[in-house]
């Protein structure tokens, strides 16, 4: 690492991260500060129907103070196996299960000052929960959409769609599932 840290203070630690102020040192001999936002990560999950549509929550985002549509998605408890937080999340925000979760990718969401690393996968096979969502309180208001997967690529394009997580996952998806339709059969 190019910097040295010299000292380490925990401002605050939360349900969903936690505030690190360090003091560094640079190569130069320079002093200054990093602020980090601690996350234990999280799990996305693209949900594509056989039909080719797929399947998306509308959620209200406290900081953004509305509702936009978006992947389903959740953190890690810590620990967990990101595979087993995805299915998790499936289940709990859309009462679907998956026959097969496939590893699409991990990002860094803002590596700038967050530790956030989000793993994606493609879930096919889907079909409903006999229990049905389970949703945690501040999820009540969560709504389903459906939409076929060139749409719901349209309307990234038309910035209808503005979650990060999302807009990646959806185009990835989009082109893993345009590769495989697209190879000669054998």
């Amino acid at each position: 690492m190019e910097l040295r840290r010299l000292k380490r203070d925990v401002l605050y630690r939360g349900k969903v991260f936690d505030l690190i102020v360090d003091q560094v040192e640079y190569p130069s001999g320079n002093r200054g500060v990093r602020e980090i936002a601690r996350h234990p990560g999280g799990a996305v999950v693209v949900p594509v129907f056989d039909d080719m549509t797929v399947l998306l929550v509308q959620q209200l985002r406290y900081p953004l103070e509305r509702h936009i549509v978006e992947l389903p998605a959740g953190k890690l408890s810590p620990g967990e196996d990101p595979l087993l937080a995805a299915r998790r999340e499936l289940e709990e925000e859309t009462g679907y299960t998956s026959d097969t979760m496939e590893k699409i990718v991990s990002i860094y969401t803002t590596p700038g000052f967050c530790d956030e690393e989000l793993h994606l996968y493609l879930a096919r096979g889907l079909r409903l929960s006999p229990q049905g969502h389970r949703r945690e309180e501040g999820e009540f208001s969560m709504t389903l959409l459906t939409l076929p997967l060139a749409e719901a690529i349209r309307r990234e394009r038309t910035s209808e769609l503005q979650d990060a997580k999302t807009i990646i996952g959806l185009l990835l998806a989009e082109r893993i599932l345009s590769e495989r339709t697209s190879r000669p059969s054998a």
